[in-house]
């Protein structure tokens, strides 16, 4: 059977887990991805958290149900004794180098490397004694690798798998040629260990820093949350309450007790590479959505909204989409079909300066269906572009309308204004959700 590793993608920690399985043949699956795992909310469901009470990854289920949490705990399960140390002296020193990881260098390296990544503040003076710091442990690790091809006995071991993955940063990042020279003999045992058939199908090809990186005061900028008070405050009515208690909880979320500081500083490291602007390759457009949303919340949809969204709507820019829920016969109480609304909508959140929507119930209890009108940036479904964006967007299918057809401006006109025949749809409109 299977046995499963929760984790986000690209995380070292988890690394050293899936290094030692290539190693001792365990069969290893990594859930890493929607829908088996998404970071942020699988962990954070009731059942995630009755295993792994703590709700941190990587984790570790068995097919018969035993768990672990802790990635140097889930790296010895899954590894052989050749890997453990196969005397108790050996295995006692392979305990003493995951320690050594642990103590010596991540602190070190995540002060250094985390700031270059854009998810920590610069400070001078922590990061120069990170430096020092790094360069005792390296100083360490040559001495000890100047009469040895590996950390502990003539084979790798799980010291090697731990000490490589905790330094993966540091080598990427910011030990350049002049910093690392006077420390060959570990650039010579990390090179060879990342070299190993075993670690390469875990890590891929891992190319030495050629520059040291330095702070990225513009990406750390982007990474913080932003602050987007007026156009909240917009949202009219009877949602008027609503935005004011999501941004509160935001705010105690945003600032994690310190312990927790580097697990969360690791979260936005999983996020990394998604923090790029998926609608960066699009041509500015001179269509302003804000605007179109400051007209829909605020003015007469049918005399005011619509004709400013036709008047203004660029086609090259922009594109128009019908959706119809797959499975309208699972749909039962209609507050849960709301809320099946919503969740996508929450789950979107990043997407909301690139689209708008409406998305409406139709029917009664148990005789319902969902379908709805969405406008994104771009020519393509927006929910590709990001890993983020694409847990629901399957339950429905997708169908494009051509901007100048009849059918498309009734139905712009009857989703945004949530009245109207509905011809398509065969039952009577029931409530409706806008993401703005």
């Amino acid at each position: 059977g299977y046995i499963t590793l929760y984790t986000y993608p690209e995380n070292w920690r988890a690394f050293k887990a899936q290094i030692a399985a290539q190693y001792s043949g365990a069969r290893l699956k990594v859930a890493s991805s929607p829908p088996a795992f998404t970071f942020g909310q699988t962990n954070r469901t009731p059942a995630f958290l009755n295993n792994f009470p703590l709700g941190k990854v990587p984790a570790y289920q068995g097919d018969d149900g035993f768990c672990l949490f802790e990635s140097n705990a889930i790296a010895h399960f899954l590894s052989n004794d050749a890997l453990r140390g196969a005397t108790p002296q050996a295995a006692a020193q392979v305990l003493q180098w995951v320690s050594f990881a642990d103590s010596e260098i991540i602190p070190p390296a995540s002060a250094w490397v985390f700031p270059t990544l854009g998810i920590m503040q610069f400070n001078k003076q922590a990061t120069e004694q990170a430096k020092e710091d790094i360069k005792r442990a390296l100083s360490l690790l040559n001495q000890h690798l100047n009469t040895r091809t590996f950390l502990v006995g003539e084979r790798i071991s799980l010291a090697d798998i731990t000490v490589a993955c905790s330094m993966l940063w540091l080598y990427k990042q910011v030990l350049e040629p002049s910093f690392r020279q006077p420390y060959t003999n570990v650039t010579r045992w990390f090179v060879t260990c990342v070299n190993q058939p075993q670690f390469k199908a875990v890590l891929g090809e891992v190319k030495l820093c050629e520059k040291m990186a330095q702070f990225d005061a513009k990406k750390f900028a982007e990474m913080q949350p932003k602050k987007e008070t007026p156009p909240k405050k917009e949202k009219a009515g009877k949602e008027a309450a609503k935005p004011q208690e999501k941004k509160e909880k935001k705010k105690e979320e945003k600032k994690p007790a310190p312990e927790e500081e580097m697990d969360d500083c690791d979260a936005v490291l999983a996020s990394e590479p998604k923090t790029k602007d998926p609608f960066a390759h699009l041509a500015k457009s001179p269509f302003v959505m804000d605007e179109f949303k400051r007209k829909y919340s605020n003015e007469d949809t049918l005399t005011v909204a619509i004709p400013h969204f036709w008047e203004n709507f660029d086609r090259e820019g922009y594109s128009i989409w019908y959706c119809q829920y797959k499975y309208p016969e699972e749909l039962t109480l209609t507050f849960k079909s709301c809320n099946l609304i919503t969740g996508m909508f929450q789950r979107l959140d990043k997407l909301r300066k690139n689209a708008f929507a409406s998305v409406l119930l139709f029917g009664t209890n148990n005789d319902s269906s969902i379908s709805g009108i969405w406008i994104f940036r771009g020519q393509d479904l927006a929910f590709t572009l990001s890993p983020d964006w694409q847990i629901d967007y399957e339950s429905y299918d997708w169908r494009k309308l051509d901007p100048d057809s009849e059918e498309c401006k009734t139905m712009v006109k009857e989703y945004f204004a949530w009245e109207g025949e509905f011809k398509h749809v065969g039952k009577s409109f029931n409530q409706g959700k806008v993401f703005k």
